[in-house]
């Protein structure tokens, strides 16, 4: 059969990208600064085979003879799912040549690694150069994807992160964001101020930190057998699902961050851990799109772990895991001020750092520059000034020549990342949305958060979410799951119930 054919040889790809990832890991996490141009050229082999498999010219006819084989019922729904998936996969890959790919990664390494350090010393002068090459190599590559698939060239990689999501989606859902946010936010700035709060103080030790963190993310359902936790420079989750990485990042001095990050990234873990092993090698089996990605991490985070509930399961163990900071500041740990320290409303600089309200602004802001980029509207010197005119305006935060604070804060555009920035809002709407989908079901979810039981909610993600994989198309899963398509309401709706009623 040729639909057994092309298992095998997507299987094989599966396999590479498995290295692949964990080499990925293995570059941020333990990798000597000296070793970085061998891994480089390493990683961009492997891209290129990777690449090589995708556009191997026998796939159409396999994928022509596959498709027979369904239209006349000998392939299940997972197997016509797959070769819809394969199909995208294939158009995509042959429309870039295997040079350019590996021209790209090792552009891509570079700046990344550059930045690790560039980025700690405000160095923007010497750290443009290498993101000019990284924009550069994407907008060929942005060019070639928009005319072999007949879209723009920002929809074209946008299009590799959610699949079938174009910019009129996100301009509407940025639209009605841009509308109430600056309201909203001044809103709840103010409301806050009728209810102190007391930071926790520190230190905080990391040995001690780590330990809090492992607990919570076993507690909520990371399964440590298939996964561990690490530290890098900047928080991710990496890995496949039988081998899935999250890294975080600690600050003896505030124990808030590092926490909500693991748990953030647990919200990717249980995700990748969640999907359906049957077609694991498959692309059928991978998640579906980095939105509904995101929309697992942020529902994780915000939804449930900055709740009240969440906090009065979790403040115990906090409190069990400083002592030393109980007992010189008792107020500052309970339940309570534990709420207001974790859904605290501020503008500030990082994104990472930023609370739910203020965090979709930072997202417009490097969403209106990055698409400019692509299109040619915009060239990486500009990018300073186009970013401080933007926090400026969205969240009346000025960065001038701040650039560690500002530009040069994220690794996503050394990366090549660039399409990848709008899924975090898109994620926090899928979260919303999602989230009251399950209290719908389960009426007493809050009482089992703050009770530690979190299966009810796993559950209904795994059978509605997690097992599902790729088998339906992106809208067609928040139908299944929510009963309808992707709605900025709720997320407006949860920020003004938590925030202002």
């Amino acid at each position: 059969m040729s639909y057994a054919k092309l298992a095998r040889h997507f299987a094989r790809l599966g396999h590479l990208r498995h290295a692949t990832e964990i080499l990925r890991w293995d570059e941020a996490v333990l990798m000597t600064q000296a070793s970085g141009a061998a891994r480089a050229d390493a990683l961009a082999t492997l891209e290129g085979q990777m690449h090589g498999l995708l556009a191997d010219p026998q796939v159409p006819a396999y994928l022509t003879r596959a498709g027979d084989e369904a239209s006349v019922g000998r392939l299940g729904p997972w197997e016509a799912a797959n070769l819809r998936e394969i199909r995208r996969l294939q158009q995509r890959a042959a429309a870039v040549p295997a040079t350019l790919v590996e021209q790209t990664t090792r552009a891509q390494l570079r700046a990344e690694q550059a930045w690790r350090t560039q980025r700690e010393a405000n160095d923007w002068a010497g750290f443009a150069p290498l993101l000019t090459e990284v924009v550069a190599r994407k907008r060929e590559q942005a060019a070639a994807l928009s005319m072999a698939l007949g879209i723009s060239a920002y929809d074209a990689l946008l299009d590799e992160y959610e699949p079938g999501c174009r910019v009129e989606t996100i301009d509407r859902v940025f639209g009605h964001l841009r509308s109430v946010l600056p309201d909203l936010t001044e809103a709840a700035i103010e409301r806050q101020r009728e209810r102190p709060v007391t930071l926790p103080r520190g230190p905080f030790p990391i040995e001690s930190q780590q330990r809090l963190a492992r607990r919570l993310m076993l507690a909520v359902g990371f399964d440590e057998r298939r996964g561990r936790l690490d530290v890098s420079h900047h928080p991710f989750c990496g890995g496949v699902p039988s081998d899935v990485r999250i890294t975080t990042r600690y600050d003896e001095t505030d124990f808030v961050s590092a926490l909500m990050g693991v748990l953030h990234e647990t919200g990717h873990a249980k995700y990748e851990q969640g999907l359906p092993e049957a077609h694991v090698a498959q692309p059928v089996g991978q998640a579906r799109g980095m939105a509904l990605h995101e929309g697992q991490s942020l529902l994780q985070e915000m939804q449930i772990s900055r709740s009240r509930p969440f906090l009065e399961f979790a403040a115990p163990l906090i409190r069990e895991a400083f002592p030393r900071a109980v007992a010189t500041q008792p107020e500052a740990f309970t339940v309570e001020n534990l709420y207001r320290v974790y859904t605290r409303v501020e503008r500030s600089y990082i994104r990472v750092d930023a609370d739910e309200v203020t965090y979709p602004s930072h997202i417009i802001v490097r969403y209106d520059i990055e698409r400019a980029l692509i299109e040619g509207r915009m060239e990486v010197e500009q990018i300073p000034d186009a970013w401080d005119a933007g926090m400026r305006e969205l969240l009346q935060l000025p960065t001038g020549d701040d650039h560690a604070r500002g530009c040069m804060q994220d690794v996503h555009w050394a990366a090549g990342l660039f399409g990848y920035f709008p899924t975090y809002t898109l994620g926090a709407v899928a979260a919303s949305q999602l989230y009251a989908s399950v209290v719908r079901r389960f009426r007493d979810l809050p009482e089992r958060i703050a009770a530690g039981d979190f299966e009810g909610l796993n559950s209904y993600l795994r059978d509605h979410v997690w097992q599902k994989g790729s088998l339906l198309e992106s809208d067609d899963l928040m139908r299944h799951a929510t009963g309808r398509s992707l709605d900025a309401g709720f997320l407006e709706a949860h920020l003004r119930r938590r925030y202002l009623e």
